[in-house]
């Protein structure tokens, strides 16, 4: 688990795990970084920087300290070279999240979320950003109260609604959110802005990418009291998974593939303790009508 601030070096979620993994493999092997930094030709400085997420990868050196460490697989290898490629993108990209200062925490999470392939969330209190209304999300950033200037505002709601063109389009995001109903009847707004988004959910839930279900009050204790969370998938399912959470002061990373199978291991509970996706569409319709 990191911190997404790294102070003024340039680290990414996608570059710390990837030198995470290497870093398991050079320790699974037995070998120290000056052996790494032999093999590649460079200085021992060059092997702290990949394994801390410093700096991008160049393929022949994933390669190069791969069959060093004794990593024959194919397929872990090709999953290691997918996955600096992901980061080497993810570093030059001048996406459409840059000109949004207002996104300001969420804009490493928007990025990684650009070229993700999958998105699970678990929530606990309010919809997921790829699935509100912009009455919903100025209600939520008006109720934060953590605006020094309301003229933000505007912009980030444009900016939340920007993200939701990942769900449409050649590619789409695929998406599974599993709410707790207590998330539907938070009045966030007041009746006629849930009664909306209520109705939002129940057409987002009709499209093929997206999966929709509700853990219900009945379902009495469950694994996901604690804490709400995302996974963020770049693969095939729990190859390249990272996990995102929202504390009240900070934005945290859980990068390791532990942590990965650990919160996968989670939701998938979370998900069987949820009612059916058309029985979730049901329960939905049921308190916006009662609105």
């Amino acid at each position: 688990m990191r911190r997404a601030d790294q102070g003024n070096r340039t680290s990414t979620v996608l570059g710390r795990r990837l030198g995470g993994e290497l870093l398991r493999l050079r320790d699974a092997a037995g070998k120290t970084q000056q052996q790494a930094a032999q093999i590649l030709s460079a200085t021992g400085t060059k092997v702290v920087k990949m394994e801390r997420g410093w700096v991008p990868m160049r393929d022949p050196d994933i390669r190069a300290l791969c069959e060093f460490y004794g990593q024959t697989d194919a397929k872990e290898v090709a999953s290691l070279l997918s996955l600096a490629k992901l980061d080497r993108e993810r570093r030059k990209a001048k996406g459409w999240w840059n000109q949004y200062p207002e996104l300001r925490a969420m804009a490493e999470y928007v990025a990684l979320e650009d070229v993700a392939t999958s998105v699970c969330t678990w929530q606990l209190a309010i919809v997921p950003g790829l699935l509100q209304t912009p009455d919903y999300a100025r209600a939520l950033a008006v109720g934060n109260g953590v605006w020094d200037d309301v003229k933000e505002i505007e912009p980030f709601v444009e900016a939340r609604m920007a993200r939701q063109a990942r769900l449409g389009g050649d590619q789409p995001l695929q998406l599974w959110a599993v709410l707790h109903e207590g998330v539907l009847c938070q009045l966030v707004g007041g009746r006629d802005v849930m009664r909306a988004q209520l109705g939002h959910l129940l057409d987002m839930a009709r499209r093929p990418n997206v999966r929709l279900q509700v853990v219900p009050y009945l379902a009495g204790a469950h694994p996901g009291m604690t804490s709400a969370f995302t996974i963020v998938s770049f693969g095939e399912p729990g190859a390249m998974d990272v996990v995102h959470m929202d504390t009240t002061s900070s934005t945290l990373w859980f990068e390791s593939e532990s942590d990965a199978a650990h919160h996968n291991g989670t939701f998938d509970r979370i998900m069987r303790m949820g009612l059916a996706t058309r029985s979730s569409a049901s329960l939905i319709d049921g308190i916006r009508k009662e609105l």
